[in-house]
């Protein structure tokens, strides 16, 4: 049986936090039900299947690149190194590698334009991702409450960006971005 591994990343168009990617082998002998792109789900059925994806997947891993990553290289550059680390934090060897949109990895691999509707494994990486991003930015609006990730997670939302404007970048917005740029002081 060749195992097939399923790619996607979370987080490209936030102004702040790092950008997530996941990799998963799913278990043909354990199929999961209702699995569906991350952003045509609620928060509760990605974190149900979340769950399930961790506890049934043959293997599955989370790979991030920091907001330096993504200042230094651009967005683009830095979601594929973050799928490539998930990749390598695998526990087993992918015969195959399909990953969500129209960019390859620098290693072998297949771009799968919604992918993250076609196919299972991606659809698995794309809820992998979201929820471990989506976490993670929950932490991030403990140490800086005022931008309310809580809310809109990094993305830019009027909110978010009047918060920029009223207190400025914080060490977590991507300065690369432009309303951050705009704003920084």
């Amino acid at each position: 049986m060749m195992l097939v591994c399923g790619v996607d990343e979370a987080g490209r168009g936030p102004l702040a936090g790092p950008v997530y990617a996941a990799a998963v082998i799913l278990d043909p002998s354990r199929p999961i039900s209702g699995l569906a792109d991350s952003k045509k789900l609620s928060e509760r059925r990605r974190e149900e299947l979340a769950i399930a994806i961790k506890r049934d997947a043959l293997s599955w891993a989370i790979g991030t690149a920091s907001v330096e990553e993504i200042d230094s290289i651009n967005i683009l550059k830095a979601s594929l190194l973050a799928m490539e680390r998930a990749i390598a934090g695998l526990c087993l060897v992918p015969g195959e590698i399909l990953v969500d949109g129209v960019h390859r990895l620098s290693i072998p691999s297949r771009a799968i334009v919604k992918g993250d509707s076609l196919v299972r494994e991606i659809s698995a990486a794309s809820i992998l991702a979201k929820t471990a991003r989506d976490a993670f930015m929950l932490e991030l609006h403990r140490l800086y409450p005022v931008y309310g990730f809580d809310r809109h997670k990094g993305y830019p939302t009027k909110d978010h960006v009047e918060a920029l404007k009223k207190y400025g970048p914080s060490g977590v917005h991507r300065r690369s971005f432009s309303p951050v740029k705009a704003n920084s002081r």
